[in-house]
């Protein structure tokens, strides 16, 4: 599998671990920075950037780290096509993807230790989505993507 990875300062040596792990599990990672915890980087450049990178195809799923998780999941979220969730251990990672179809897993560099993140990032790639009655949910949030610019997709409240 292709991998996107960003992070920012904060997330950098959860980002350098996880890089070593999904290499030695064997996949492609596409490592799009930051490459330093010294000198301060913004997360929301990283989080688009993963964003981007599966949104068009150059990977197939995204890893991004902040010190939360938080502020870089927002960024990844502003990618039309991207469902980015911030998860905290193997269960909240599994359900990202079994019920939410994420693609783009968010990870705090500050707040989640090594080997739960490394967990964690397993329990996500080796999931799929159930679909079912979570597929109209994920359409649901598809057509909203589509029609933003629109009138409010139907069963929408503005």
């Amino acid at each position: 599998m292709r991998i996107a990875v960003g992070s920012d300062h904060g997330g950098f040596a959860l980002k350098s671990a996880l890089v070593e792990h999904m290499e030695g599990a064997g996949h492609q990672v596409i490592d799009l920075g930051t490459d330093s915890s010294e000198v301060p980087a913004d997360y929301p450049l990283f989080g688009i950037a993963v964003g981007r990178a599966v949104a068009e195809g150059r990977a197939d799923r995204g890893i991004c780290i902040c010190g939360t998780g938080i502020g870089i999941s927002i960024a990844a979220n502003k990618v039309d096509g991207i469902r980015a969730a911030v998860v905290h251990d193997v269960t909240t990672a599994a359900l990202a993807r079994r019920h939410n179809d994420a693609n783009v897993i968010c990870l705090g560099g500050r707040t989640t230790g090594t080997a739960v993140a490394m967990d964690a990032v397993d329990a996500f790639f080796s999931t799929e989505f159930e679909a079912g009655r979570h597929q109209r949910r994920r359409d649901e949030i598809s057509e909203y993507e589509s029609a933003r610019h629109d009138a409010s997709p139907s069963g929408v409240v503005s």
